[in-house]
């Protein structure tokens, strides 16, 4: 019995932890239901304290209509002593004594109604600047948990395709080889060109100061003319 009774704890605190997983888990998602289930109760709450509002109002009318049939038949009363008709007076005061037991009790009810607004006010808007908080802290924690799995993807990707960015750096490298190659091979065929033409021949006569020759025959020529002139 002891056994079955440890394996019946081991399957509870199994389960606890399960749950204790999922929660953890789906926090963020709990926390944004648990403010959205707040806001609908704070719209109900916003109904009622309209019905009680109205109710305030409707006492509140009430109490004045009570004053006011209470101050005519105050002047009812009057008039009928005024016209020495005291049984009438009399009535009329027990009417006015009526009125008067009603004006209490329902004062009592818009006192009761007001003070119940009063409460009913200040909870609600505690509760907007609640709401408001935790709207603003479940959009940090959104935000939070996003860079979070854009970072943890980032990390996970370069670290599963580094050595692919290796193989791409080393196929870029080989690239630019083949390219410095094609260079290098048209620069010496144009330089073989230029070795095998005249110009190339000319030119290396030149810096060995060979040649110039058009130069030195303009010059004798030149000098022939001035000698025959005179």
């Amino acid at each position: 019995m002891s056994v079955l009774r440890k394996i019946m704890t081991a399957v509870r605190g199994g389960a606890r932890e399960v749950g204790e997983l999922i929660v953890d888990a789906n926090g963020t998602r709990i926390f944004e239901q648990e403010i959205q289930d707040a806001e609908t109760h704070l719209r109900k709450a916003k109904q009622d304290l309209t019905d009680v509002m109205a109710k305030q109002m409707q006492a509140g009318r009430k109490v004045e209509s009570l004053k006011k049939d209470i101050g005519e038949h105050e002047g009812f009363t009057v008039q009928a002593l005024e016209k020495g008709n005291e049984e009438l007076a009399l009535e009329i005061a027990e009417k006015i004594a009526q009125l008067e037991a009603d004006l209490v009790e329902q004062e009592e009810v818009h006192k009761s109604f007001s003070g119940h607004v009063v409460r009913l006010k200040d909870l609600v808007k505690k509760t907007e600047r609640q709401l408001k908080e935790y709207q603003r802290q479940l959009s940090m924690v959104k935000t939070t948990e996003s860079v979070q799995k854009a970072s943890a993807a980032i990390t996970d990707n370069f670290a599963s395709s580094n050595s692919k960015i290796i193989s791409a750096k080393d196929s870029l490298e080989r690239i630019k080889e083949r390219q410095q190659n094609t260079f290098d091979r048209l620069a010496a065929a144009e330089q073989l060109e230029g070795e095998n033409s005249d110009k190339g021949l000319d030119e290396k006569m030149k810096a060995a100061g060979i040649g110039g020759g058009d130069d030195k025959s303009a010059n004798a020529v030149l000098d022939r003319i001035k000698a025959k002139q005179a």
